[in-house]
Formats: C-alpha cells, structure tokens, sequence
C-alpha cells in the first residue's frame, strides 16, 4: 500500500512543496540581512555622522567646526 501512493505523481507535489519551502528561507534570509544594513543608518544623527566623518579624516577641523556650529543651532 505505501509503494502505490508513491508510484503516481504525488512525488511532484512533494517536491514543489519542499522547493516552495526551501526558497521562502532563502527569500527571509535575504530580505533580512538586505534591510537590516539600513535600518543601522536610520538610527544616526547627523552629529554622530559629523563625526564620523571628521575622525576618517574626510574633513578638515575648521570645516568640522563650522558644520558641528550649524547643527547645534537648528
């Protein structure tokens, strides 16, 4: 009795349920590690970017300080 279950095409079913199943992991796995790069970014302000920026060495420290004036001021 279990072969003739197995001996028409309910094997198809089973295995588009497995790939159905196996690509809904692979979507969560990627839409996760994708968004939560920028959810990080959200979370700064822009003087924690000021800073940032400034200890890369991007900008020199009268610009910082002229930028870091203009934050505070808003």
């Amino acid at each position: 009795m279990y072969q003739e279950h197995w001996n028409g095409w309910s094997w198809l079913l089973w295995l588009g349920f497995w790939f159905l199943l196996i690509s809904s992991f692979g979507h969560w796995g990627y839409s996760y590690r994708s968004n939560r790069r920028y959810f990080g970014l959200a979370s700064k302000t822009a003087q924690d970017i000021l800073n940032e920026r400034y200890a890369r060495g991007d900008i020199e420290q009268a610009e910082f300080s002229r930028i870091k004036k203009e934050i505070a001021s808003k």
